[in-house]
Formats: structure tokens, sequence, C-alpha cells
């Protein structure tokens, strides 16, 4: 076994691998970029190397730096995580070259299966179903069309190096095709410098299933069974299980079979993902499954692989790395229960899920156990940067059954607040306790026919949370010995009454507030309460209203509050009277940058004249490519940005002169 590793990677699955490499007793050598100075990944480490600037092609994907830093620390292996340089077979060969082992298959695996029209081809003579489409070399746009109408719409154009859902795009009907190949060709030569697409029939009701396999370097393999990945958006996971809901043992032996003849097809060896589509349009049991791509590394779901099994899949990479046999034969790996995975990402569910950036000023969840795994990059502190996928953390759970896994994720859900920028957990509750979700009528049309359900219309703050607000802030107060003693602007009358006003989706929220003995009575719009403060722990506050018990976690960030109540998360601004700045440029025609980002595309220049909705720019951001159209008609003046600007959050784009009617 090694006794020194570099692992090439950041956030999460850095601390992952960190993790099991100090239980086995192996020193750990991360590295990091100008903005992860200070990430925890950094901090887990035994040693930490600066390997260049914040863009990753200036620190993560520099190959010769990184491996210069495992020689001159005397790191004997490198594990790549995934993404970055996990799949790249250069990086597999130049390792091997300075006699470091790379903890993932040969190069020939890597290059075999990291463009899909060969793998295509690879699977099909191996006997392995693949989805039917072109992956022909010719790329004219005009072949391209052919081949798509000929296939029968909806197609699906993917890029062959692509991968996360970057690269990808569904059309519809015939007449759309071309503006969407030209989009996924930009996104496909920006993401991983290649632009060459295949065609694939899409099915109308598909399930992502995938089979997690493993190699080593004596001729065997095995299948760890199956992934459902069918909740996508975007076509990025947003939740997985394991095993498959549904799936009969017939099935799961078939499919792990089939896994295994494709592992074997190119000799693989460490981890790796066969990702399967089932057609489920007749139901899951005797579908038929189809080959769609094999992903050579370790997969971010691979914790709920981990807790049915009880096996660990990074001690097993290290192991086969380090020239051991498999741990296990097939006959030996058990499956014991029901696994779920979330991903909890800093993003704006209510505005598109426009990525956030910022620093995370409170992040806390249950405690880890049997039925809880938390598996992050950052605490509470640490920043969420514009340079990195925006995902805060992955919350696994595990129980018998299904039934008792999605308790337990509802639990844990429950149980977990983040501040300091908005995330996707309420989004995340809504599909855990989606009646179609918990009866297993899964495929990844699921989050857009019940976008209703999951995202439904902006929600007001209901009483009882400005009650829970309202305690926070008036608990120092009273708590102090003279509850007028304010020193924010707050004024009381004749009648010992106070007002609090809370800013709710730009709303004015009014609060009147008497204070009496031992409670509060507070007027909320025509409700009036009697509220008292049972317990007020850090974030965590119970208070009774009317009688009836409500707890919660309540974070106050100077004047603003995220409330967790309930797997609902809301956001409040206590707004004070002569001390909230005004915005000077909140006319419609003037464009602020949702987010920082990079301009890669304009499609105006200054004196256009343009119409409501029209695209004006894209930018590029958090690995995402955001268009920004126009809110009114108008024309366009002061435009002086031009292509691979940086612009910062908040920046003023555009400023479109509206028409006169």
């Amino acid at each position: 076994m090694f006794t020194k590793i570099l692992i090439a990677n950041r956030g999460e699955i850095a601390c992952r691998v960190i993790k099991t490499a100090q239980e086995n007793g192996i020193k750990t050598v991360a590295v990091y970029s100008d903005s992860d100075s200070k990430a925890r990944h950094v901090r887990l480490a035994d040693e930490a190397h600066h390997i260049g600037g914040s863009e990753a092609s200036e620190s993560y994907l520099c190959a010769d730096v990184i491996l210069d830093v495992a020689i001159r620390t005397g790191a004997e292996a490198i594990h790549p995580g995934y993404g970055f340089l996990s799949e790249n077979a250069e990086f597999s060969e130049a390792c091997q070259k300075a006699g470091i082992t790379f903890i993932g298959p040969s190069a020939d695996s890597i290059r075999s299966m990291g463009l899909k029209d060969k793998a295509k081809e690879i699977m099909s003579e191996a006997g392995v179903p693949v989805v039917p489409g072109y992956q022909g070399a010719d790329q004219a746009p005009k072949v391209l069309q052919v081949q798509a109408d000929a296939i029968g719409y909806p197609v699906l154009i993917k890029a062959v190096a692509g991968g996360g859902g970057k690269g990808m795009r569904l059309v519809e009907k015939s007449d759309d095709f071309i503006s969407l190949l030209e989009s996924c060709q930009r996104e496909a030569k920006a993401s991983f410098g290649n632009a060459h697409v295949l065609i694939e029939k899409y099915l109308t009701k598909p399930r992502h299933i995938e089979v997690q396999v493993f190699g080593d370097n004596f001729g065997n393999a095995v299948y760890l069974y199956e992934r459902d990945c069918s909740l996508q958006r975007r076509h990025q996971k947003v939740v997985e299980e394991a095993p498959a809901p549904g799936m009969s043992e017939d099935m799961r032996k078939a499919m792990g079979d089939a896994a295994v003849k494709a592992a074997k097809a190119i000799g693989y060896s460490g981890a790796g993902t066969i990702e399967f589509i089932v057609d489920v349009k007749m139901g899951l049991e005797g579908a038929p499954f189809y080959f769609m791509e094999m992903n050579t590394r370790l997969q971010v779901e691979h914790p709920v692989t981990e807790l049915i099994t009880g096996q660990d899949l990074v001690d097993w990479q290290l192991r086969v790395a380090a020239g051991e046999p498999l741990p296990l034969v097939q006959d030996e790996i058990p499956l014991s229960g029901h696994a779920f995975e979330v991903r909890l990402y800093a993003e704006d569910p209510e505005n598109n899920f426009m990525p956030q950036t910022g620093k995370i000023t409170h992040f806390s969840c249950p405690e880890q156990g049997q039925y809880f795994r938390l598996d992050t990059g950052v605490q509470t502190g640490d920043e969420v940067s514009i340079y990195y996928d925006p995902m805060i953390a992955k919350l696994i759970v595990w129980s018998r059954d299904r039934d008792g896994a999605l308790r337990q994720m509802s639990k844990a859900i429950e149980g977990t607040a983040v501040a300091g920028l908005k995330c996707n957990l309420e989004f995340l509750a809504r599909i855990i306790l989606h009646p179609a979700f918990r009866k297993a009528d899964l495929d990844t049309g699921f989050i857009e026919r019940y976008a209703k359900d999951l995202l439904p219309e902006t929600r007001r703050a209901d009483p009882n949370i400005l009650a829970l607000a309202s305690m926070v802030e008036l608990e120092p107060h009273r708590s102090g010995g003279d509850p007028w003693e304010f020193s924010d602007g707050w004024r009381m009358n004749l009648n010992l009454r106070t007002k609090i006003t809370f800013v709710d989706h730009d709303e004015a929220r009014d609060i009147l507030v008497t204070y009496r003995e031992n409670d509060f009575l507070l007027l909320i719009e025509e409700t009036e309460l009697e509220v008292k403060i049972l317990r007020h722990d850090g974030v965590n506050l119970d208070i009774m209203v009317d009688g009836h018990k409500v707890s919660a976690k309540v974070i106050k960030d100077g004047q603003d509050f995220t409330i967790f109540h309930n797997a609902m998360v809301s956001h409040l601004h206590h707004y004070l009277a002569g001390a909230e700045g005004e915005d000077e440029d909140g006319g419609s025609g003037v464009i602020t940058t949702p987010m920082p980002g990079k301009v890669t595309q304009i499609m105006v220049k200054d004196g256009d004249q343009v119409e409501q909705g029209q695209p004006l720019m894209v930018l590029e951001a958090m690995k995402m490519e955001h268009t920004i159209k126009a809110q009114v008609n108008g024309r366009v003046e002061g435009f002086n940005l031009s292509v691979a600007d940086q612009v910062t959050d908040g920046e003023i784009l555009i400023r479109i002169i509206e028409e006169e009617e």
C-alpha cells in the first residue's frame, strides 16, 4: 500500500479521498488555486501546495504543475477525484512515465471510453445494447440535420467529449435543430476543447440507471449493483438512490452482467460506471436498456453504493492501484437496505436556479451516524467561488428499506441550514415529499413534469415565519431589561407598542408588537397572535404561538434573516427607516449581471434598436451559459463590453433607453 498520495482535485471529493487515505495511515498532499488557499481540503490534508490562478485552466487542469508537486513531495500515487484531470489519458500516461501511480484506469481504457461515439462502437461489438443514433465523422450541419430527421424527433445532441450535462441539447422539432446544434457545439468547444457531437434517439419516458463496476489488474471485474439517477435538471443529477426501486433480481443481474461485459471489453481496472438509459414507457420490468456512456472514474453519487454494500470504494481504488486483487468476488458483495443522496447547491430556484456566490455565514447539518452521512468541501465561513461548481454538500442517508430512507432524508433536510447565500434545500425537500417520487414513479422528465409542485409561485412568509424572525429581533431588547432601549431607529408610541417591518420578496410586511409581562402580542396584517419564547439556543428557536409550539432554525446576519421551518426556507430583511440604500440604477432598461462571470458572446452593439426578449449577450459562470435578454424595447446606449471580459456581481452590462409610446 502507498505511504503518501497527492489528491489532484478540490472540494468535497478531495476531502472524501483524504478521509479514507488517513484512515489507512496514508499521508495526503493537497493542491490549491489562488481562491482555494483557505479551502477545507487544504486544511484537512497533511500538506498543501499552491499550483496557480483561480481559473481551473491555470491550476487544477495544469497536469505538469501537479505532477511536479507530486515528484517534489515524494507522493507515490495521484488520486484525480472526478472532473478536472480524472479522465485525462495524457495525464495518466505522464504519471506512469514519472514513476507515479495514477489511481484510475489505464490511458487506453480512458481513451476508448472518452469519446461517446467510439465508446458506442466498442460496446456494440461487445454485445452491449446501445441507443439508436448517429456518431459519424461527418459533422457538417446539414448532414447532422438529415441524420436527426431520419432518426425522428425528439433527438439528443451530445458532445462526444462531454459530461456532467455539458454539451448536451434536446431537440424536439426539426426547425430548432441548427440553432441548438450551434449552441451545443459552442459549449462543447469551450468546456472540452472538442466540438464533435453525436445524435441519439431521445426516449420519451426514460430512467437513468447506472451500474457501479470495478476491475483489477488480474482480469477480474465485478458490479456493485445499480443506482437510479433519473431525477435530473438540465441533464444534471439532483437526487440519486440505490438500489433502483422496482427492479427485479433478474433485471439487476442482466444489467450487472452487461456492465461487467462492458468493463472487460476494454480491460478495465479501477472504479467505473456504466450508464444505461432504460425505456420505461411500458414499466420497468423487462424494459429494454441501452448503453449511454462509461465514466472512467469515481462518480459523484458513489456514496449511495457504499451505504448499500458496506464497502469503501476509495479504499478499493487504493488497493487495486497498489496492485492488489479486488477485495471481494461477485457472490461476496452484499446488498442491504436503501440509500439516497441529494446534491445541495448554492443556487436560487426562484430565479431559474441561478448559481450563487459568496460567503457561507452558517452551515449546519444533523450529526453523522448510521443513517446520515455528509460529504462536503465547505463549512461555515468558507466562500462559494465563481470559478467552480457551486455544490455545497451531498446529504446521504440509509435505512432498511426505501420508505425508511425517505423518512431519514426528510429528517436530514429539515435538520440542515445554510445562510449567507441562497440554496436549493427547499426544492430538494419538495422532491422527497412529492407523492409521485414517494411511490417511485420516476423518469428523467420528473422535475419538468412536476415543476409547478416543485417550484411553486413565490411564497409569502406565513405568520409563524414572521413571528419567528420577530422573536429573534425582540429577544435581546427584552432580555436587556428595558425593551425601549433600541439603537436601530425603532420608536414606541403611547400604547407601549413598536413596529417591525420585514421585506419579504420585495413586499413590506408590518408587525405591530405589544410587550406584555411574559409574552408578546403580535398583530400581523389582520391576524393577532400571542407569542412566547420557549427556547433560543444558538440558531435553534422554539416559540409558542397561540398555544402551539413552532420550532425552526433562524440565522440572523445583520438585518437579513434566513428561517428554516418545516422543510421550507424563507428569506426576510429587517427594514430600518433611514438606514437603507437606494438603487439608482433600478430602471427596467438597466441590465446588471445576475452573478459574476465572463462574456462569451455579444449579439448587439452600441446604438442598436432592440425588442423585449431579444438575446443581447451570453455570460459563462459556474460552468453554465446564461443568455441575457432585453427587458424593454429601446436603444442600446453606452455599451463597451467585449468577448472574454470578466464582469462582477451587480455590474451594469447594458443600458437600454426605452422608446416612448
